[in-house]
């Protein structure tokens, strides 16, 4: 009886090559539904508008009023202005780093979305870094803020925010800009904790 050859290709699994056609190649990193880097690109771009409103208003934040000086029974045109405090001048060369920091990272990742994972590794210390320093930075200014709205009663601080009120809104709102910035950086943080872990789970 004359024998049936079957083709080796039949009755066999087809294996294909990863990246072949008809392979099953794993899906690009997301984020929030989108790809990693347009969200790393958002966020840092973010980065750089936030941080830059918080340092422009906060170099514009001044005041000059007429205080009474009792000795001379005079008054006396003073002015508040924010390089007049050490915790205000390290904020603003905070957020100017982090600022510049956010368009640097925004063109790196925008104009190079495949970055090497030593490259995302020394991106990710660096973001750790700076969200450390504007951290400080707002806990300075915070701590400096609370005292011109309240004062100390036990050092005799006085409080000056009931006289210069408007220049005690424009830190306060500078204040807050930066919050956002550093809850900006968080998120920058995670995602790119994310994308590396993904990487390496490969």
């Amino acid at each position: 009886m004359a024998s049936i050859v079957m083709p080796a290709e039949l009755g066999s699994p087809q294996r294909h090559s990863r990246g072949q056609p008809g392979g099953h190649s794993s899906p690009p990193a997301t984020v929030f539904g989108m790809g990693n880097s347009k969200v790393d690109a958002i966020l840092r771009m973010s980065l750089f508008v936030s941080s830059l409103v918080a340092v422009i208003v906060m170099v514009t934040s001044q005041q000059t009023k007429n205080i009474y000086v009792a000795a001379y029974n005079i008054q006396v045109p003073i002015l508040a202005k924010y390089n007049q405090v050490p915790a205000f001048i390290y904020f603003v060369v905070a957020l100017a780093v982090a600022s510049f920091y956010g368009i640097t990272t925004t063109l790196l990742v925008t104009l190079k979305p495949s970055l090497s994972t030593k490259l995302s590794l020394q991106i990710v210390f660096l973001d750790t870094v700076l969200l450390s320093i504007v951290v400080a930075a707002i806990g300075a200014t915070g701590g400096v803020g609370y005292i011109g709205e309240y004062g100390n009663k036990y050092t005799g601080w006085d409080k000056i925010c009931n006289t210069y009120g408007s220049y005690c809104k424009q830190v306060l709102g500078s204040l807050l800009v930066s919050i956002f910035s550093a809850v900006i950086l968080i998120f920058i943080v995670l995602c790119s904790f994310i994308s590396l872990s993904k990487r390496v789970s490969k």
